[in-house]
Formats: structure tokens, sequence, C-alpha cells
């Protein structure tokens, strides 16, 4: 009976990382032909503030009848005053976020744009400094360096520089931090699922900003050649793009549920070098040796900012003790220096006295489980 238990567990342990794999395989497909996809269009349709409505008509249009489908529950009715506070700036932090991101992909090479957006770790830790006043190990901030490093080579270096596309490719990497930081506040907060979140936030964000787009965009795109002469192959890749944006989410967030935090920052780096790769090969934008070796340190930058995170967390761990046959687990209360041994609850944690102030106020960055739930990537 052992040995038929253990061999159940080891094909359920192999089922598990072939899905994991064949999910990785997919997103990296899906996120380089988006992104390949989405610089062939704006090079012939230059109206990044366009092909960012068309994502979110893709994410309002689709998400809805297909989570239904898949048995995601609703999200509940929020608080006026926390629907205002919260979720309408995550909206416009989504809008303005995804317009940056396409003016970088239009104004750069795609390669350049990945490598600037490597910065993520960078602006995380300098936001949630100010913004819960949280102190990182000497280990993770000297993690950054090689991130630093490695994007100033490649800007230095960058046959088809260009400042505006370096400052939106800035710009949206920390707006998308900010939304990776303050989604996870409103997943601990409200209980709502992840990916009704992205629904959520998609479909306010397009109606936040239709009469922005009407004003500023549809006047001129019926002038353009394209849309008079209905090209249909520019028409057909912008349908495709706002599929495949809609489907990369999707598999992120799949893969995010299936794997540890670190697994999945580590798939995430490597997914990014998948898409460099991809678009230098299939566009054939022009790079240096040196070049190369700027974005292939940022990279690896990343990398070891994911995994000097992964070993201070372990470290904040006090290890288990087993006393009297009883599994005993101790946890730290942040800020207050106090522990708490737990004998009712072998496998979880608790607190005494007073909560984390962070944790009271809703205003910490919590992870749920083993699992860190990213939302834009």
């Amino acid at each position: 009976m052992l040995k038929s238990g253990g061999g159940v567990s080891k094909r359920t342990g192999s089922r598990h990382v072939l899905i994991v794999l064949t999910l990785c395989i997919l997103w990296y497909i899906v996120s380089s032909s988006n992104n390949v996809i989405g610089k062939m269009v704006l090079n012939e349709f230059p109206y990044p503030m366009t092909v960012t409505m068309i994502q979110l008509c893709s994410i309002t249009l689709y998400s809805g009848p297909f989570f239904n489908l898949w048995g995601i529950r609703k999200y509940q009715d929020m608080e006026r005053n926390y629907y205002l506070r919260i979720i309408v700036p995550l909206a416009f932090g989504k809008f303005f976020s995804s317009v940056a991101s396409h003016v970088s992909l239009w104004k750069v090479p795609v390669s350049y744009a990945h490598t600037v957006k490597a910065t993520m770790p960078l602006f995380t830790v300098i936001l949630t400094r100010l913004i819960f006043n949280e102190k990182q190990p000497t280990l993770v901030y000297l993690s950054l360096i090689p991130i630093i490093t490695g994007v100033c080579i490649a800007t230095v270096t960058e046959i088809s520089f260009d400042m505006m596309g370096l400052i939106s490719a800035l710009i949206s990497t920390m707006g998308f931090s900010l939304q990776n930081i303050f989604s996870k506040k409103v997943l601990k907060d409200t209980g709502i699922h992840h990916l009704r979140l992205l629904h959520l936030l998609g479909k306010l964000a397009l109606y936040m900003f239709l009469p922005v787009w009407i004003y500023l965009d549809s006047f001129q795109i019926v002038k353009h050649p394209i849309v008079t002469n209905f090209d249909y192959r520019v028409i057909a890749l912008l349908f495709v793009d706002g599929v495949l944006n809609w489907l990369q989410n999707i598999i992120a967030f799949s893969v995010l549920s299936l794997v540890t935090p670190l697994t999945y920052a580590v798939a995430s780096a490597s997914k990014r070098i998948f898409v460099i790769g991809v678009s230098l090969i299939i566009l054939g934008n022009p790079v240096t040796w040196i070049n190369c070796f700027g974005m292939t340190l940022a990279i690896l930058g990343v990398l070891c900012y994911n995994r000097a995170k992964h070993y201070s967390n372990e470290r904040t761990l006090l290890p288990v003790a087993v006393q009297n046959g009883n599994l005993k687990k101790y946890t730290t209360l942040r800020n207050q220096g106090s522990y708490h041994m737990n004998t009712s609850k072998p496998n979880g944690y608790t607190t005494m006295g007073k909560k984390n102030s962070l944790l009271a106020t809703g205003s910490g960055i919590v992870q749920n489980g083993s699992t860190t739930h990213v939302l834009f990537v």
C-alpha cells in the first residue's frame, strides 16, 4: 500500500510539473507574439492609445463570459468610499501605464523596452520604502546593482535609442509596480479573485477613458489610410494583439496559482529573455555585443534580486520546535518584537496581542499562502 501511494504521489508530481512546463511554454510563445505583433502594428498604425483601448475591450468582452464558464467566483459589491479611493485610481494607473508601455514599444525596439522594464524591482523597493517605510536587507539592495548597471549599458549602446521611448518605458514600469503593490492590498482587503480584479480594472479603465480616446484619437484614425482603405492585415493584427494580451494575462495567472513566488519570478525573468530573443530574430533590429551584454546583465540582476528576496524572507522565519510530541511554530510580529507559540494550529501561524499595524490598516503587502499575486507583467 505504501508503494502504491508513493507511485500515485510521484505520478501526481510529474503531472504537475508537466502542466507548469506546458503553461510556461504557452506563456512565452503568447507573450513574445503579443510584443512582436504589437510592434508591427505600432510601426504602421502609430496610435498607442488606440492599441491600449483595443486590449481593454478584449479584457472587458472576453473575461466575463469565460470566467463564468470556468466557475471563477464573482466579486461582491465594495464600499463606495473604498471603490473611489482605491479601485478608480488603480484603473487610471492601468490605462496610463499601458499607454506608456505602448509608446515605448512604438519608439524603441522590443528588446530595449523589455530591458528597461527589468528595473521593476528597483521601483518596487523605492516605492515600498516611500509608501510603507519598508526596509530591505542589504543583500536585496546589492542585487539591484547589476540591474541598474545592465540597463545603463543597454541604454548607452542602444543603436535605436529614443528619449521618449526610455521615459515611457520607465513610467510604465513604475506604474505597473504601483499597481502590483496596491492590487495586493485590494486582494487582501476584499478577498476578490485576482482574475475578477483584472476584469474589473480593465472594464473601469475602458469606461473612464473612452471619452478621452474619442476626443484624442478617433477623429485622426478615421482619416488614416489603414482605415480609409480598410487594410485587412493591420486590422486583423489589432484584433489578434488584443486577444493575445488577454491570453497572456490569463496564462500568467494560471502559472502563478501553480508555483511558488520564487519559481514564478524566475519564470517571468526567463520569459523576458525569450521575448527579447524572439524580437531580435523576427524583427531584426540591430544590436551590438555590448548591448546584448547589458541586456543579459539586467535580466541576471532580476534573478539575483528574486533570489535575495526569497533568501531574506526565509531568514525571517523562526525554526520549528517539537516539544512533548507537539509541533510548535513561532511567528514574529514585525515592528513589535513579540513572539507567539502556537500549539492549537500545527499548520498555521497566529499572532498575540494587537495585530501588526500594517495588516490592521490593510496597507501592507500580503502574500496569500505561497502565492504572491502579481497582476501586471
